[in-house]
Formats: structure tokens, C-alpha cells, sequence
């Protein structure tokens, strides 16, 4: 399903989940307004559109949020990516898009990977040399893990996920929530 028709599916199941007009969503460092009736969704920080992969995964969150009545509580057990419906099918082309991408900026520099995060709500996590839950959305985190390696071992990196995220998205969504929390460290 292309991004047009996932977005118009998005829409209609929003307005199908509430009579309001107007809502708002904190995502990472922003937040969003959301006109249902306009069909737009600004970033009341700079007024710009949301583009529609990040529109797709603000409507399904909220559509969720509104069908739950309240979001899971977060479980506190983490998995892996391959443990996601669908997980290990795509799990190659989820390493190339987000942990790869990871390796490649920050390898070594795992200071630079903390300061990139600074302007995210963030925890610090037990993980790794570098371990720190990122929270996209008040209710979801999700670990981003570093290690420098040594003269023996490269760097690596890996990301986790709170098993209770699969009850708010679906695999597809979860990816592309990732690369976008990726895409802007």
C-alpha cells in the first residue's frame, strides 16, 4: 500500500474514532496539530506540513490511542526486531535502513550518538556502551544500543523494542517509526 492510500486509510480511521475536529500530539521534540475535518497536520513549531510517512504513523498512533481508550503500560521486556510479527522476513532490509545506519554515523563516536539524542525525551539505559530508551511517543520507547568495539571486535549497535509496542503498531509502522527517530539522530 502506497503512502496516498495508506494516509486517506489513516484519515478515516481517525475520524471514525472521534467527533473532535482538532487534537495534538507530541512526537519526539515536536508537537503536532491535527485539523481532521482539513486533513492537515502542521508542526506547531515551525508550521510546516508533516510529510506523509510521519502523518501515516501521527493518525495511527492517535486512531490506537483512541480505540485502546489508554495505551498498554510499558512491559518493561525488551525485544528484538526479529521477535515482531513478520520480523525475520524483514529483518535484513530493518538492519540496513536503521542499525547500519547507526554504524556509519556514529561507529566510534558514541559521544556524538548521546548528543544527537539530547534533543529527544530520552532515559539512560544499562545497555551496551551506550544504552538510552528514546521515547517518540510519551508511551512507546524504544532502545537504541551502542558498542565501540575494540581492536578485536568492530562497533555495533542494536535496537529493542518494549513488547508492548506491537499492541499500538503494526511491523510496517514500527519501521518506519524507527527510521524516522533514526534518520534525525
Amino acid at each position: 500500500m502506497g503512502y496516498q492510500q495508506a494516509l486517506e486509510k489513516a484519515w478515516h480511521d481517525l475520524s471514525a474514532a472521534t467527533d473532535k475536529k482538532n487534537m495534538s500530539v507530541q512526537f519526539l521534540s515536536d508537537s503536532y496539530d491535527i485539523n481532521i475535518p482539513g486533513r492537515q497536520i502542521l508542526s506547531a513549531s515551525c508550521n510546516v506540513p508533516a510529510k506523509d510517512h510521519l502523518a501515516v504513523i501521527l493518525l495511527h498512533y492517535l486512531a490506537q490511542k483512541l480505540a485502546l481508550k489508554s495505551l498498554p503500560e510499558p512491559s518493561g521486556e525488551w525485544i528484538d526486531f526479529n521477535q515482531l510479527e513478520g520480523g525475520e522476513v524483514y529483518y535484513p532490509t530493518f538492519r540496513k535502513r536503521t542499525i547500519e545506519h547507526i554504524l556509519r554515523k556514529f561507529g566510534q563516536k558514541s559521544g556524538d550518538f548521546t548528543l544527537s539524542l539530547a534533543r529527544f525525551p530520552t532515559k539512560p539505559a544499562s545497555f551496551g556502551d551506550v544504552g538510552v530508551v528514546v521515547y517518540p511517543f510519551e508511551e512507546v520507547g524504544i532502545l537504541i544500543t551502542l558498542w565501540n568495539g575494540d581492536g578485536e571486535l568492530g562497533p555495533d549497535a542494536n535496537i529493542l523494542y518494549d513488547k508492548n509496542i506491537s499492541k499500538i503498531f503494526c511491523t510496517e509502522d514500527i519501521v518506519v517509526l524507527t527510521e524516522i527517530i533514526i534518520h534525525q539522530l
